[in-house]
């Protein structure tokens, strides 16, 4: 691939992973609507990485609380702040997992990555981001967050499997609708994509590293590098506006595009 395809495919990741607007989508209306050649299953698991070291380094503090919470989880002591956090996170990650190997095996996976599925999910889960995020309380912090909370947004988790839904859009929404400040919902969701990203990334990159050969493996390394400033910057930004700023910017953002995408596909 040339370094300009990494390039576009590294930023548009970056930017969108923990943006509510969708990385999985945008990735996959990459090609369709430019002509570029798919990118693969590499590169996607690549650029996975690149993100999922960002949201690392960004959240250190509670990844490494929630690190030296394992050992106590293992043995069945939820009874430290860290312990929670493990226990928690796994529980929140199980849904998406389950759903994911049901859409492997079905096949429906592939079934629904198409420009009008992107189109109805990007229009419909950005007016639902809108509502509950108007309508819902600001009551909750993240040291509220229980095993129903948990579970609850583990659901909305796993329905963002459906593309152009977004996994942070859809596990944002699910914290607003359970009543949790914006910074603080969007925290936990971010923390969500820890186990979630790399689950997927194991799985996926299982696949495809038989396949890959060393031009691959470089490719997949420099987008990764990339995927991980633009995560990062994208990460920094969005924590910083949701002190004062809403989601309404990217609802609109995410309007916009789901018209249009529809008009693409029906036309």
């Amino acid at each position: 691939m040339s370094l300009f395809h990494l390039l576009i495919v590294a930023i548009i990741q970056g930017l969108t992973e923990f943006l509510p607007v969708s990385s999985s989508g945008h990735l996959i209306l990459l090609p369709n609507l430019t002509g570029m050649s798919d990118q693969g299953q590499f590169i996607d698991v690549a650029v996975h990485v690149g993100t999922l070291g960002a949201v690392i380094l960004y959240f250190w503090r509670d990844v490494r609380e929630g690190l030296l919470g394992v050992p106590r989880m293992l043995t069945g002591r939820i009874d430290t702040p860290g312990a929670k956090l493990a226990f928690l996170l796994a529980v929140a990650t199980v849904p998406v997992i389950l759903f994911g190997l049901v859409l492997k095996v079905t096949g429906l996976d592939e079934g629904m990555r198409s420009i009008a599925v992107i189109g109805w999910t990007m229009l419909g889960f950005g007016l639902v981001l809108y509502w509950v995020d108007q309508k819902g309380a600001e009551a909750k912090t993240d040291a509220d967050w229980s095993l129903r909370d948990a579970i609850i947004m583990g659901l909305w988790q796993a329905v963002a499997l459906i593309p152009g839904t977004s996994r942070s859009g859809a596990t944002i929404s699910g914290a607003r609708a359970l009543g949790y400040k914006r910074e603080d919902g969007t925290r936990l969701a971010m923390l969500m994509s820890i186990p979630t990203i790399l689950a997927s990334g194991l799985l996926l990159g299982l696949e495809a590293a038989g396949d890959a050969d060393w031009a691959a493996f470089r490719d997949g390394a420099i987008a990764a590098a990339m995927a991980f400033v633009a995560a990062l910057l994208a990460l920094s930004l969005m924590m910083r506006l949701l002190r004062s700023v809403s989601f309404t910017p990217y609802v609109i953002y995410r309007v916009i595009l789901g018209v249009i995408l529809l008009i693409i596909a029906y036309s």
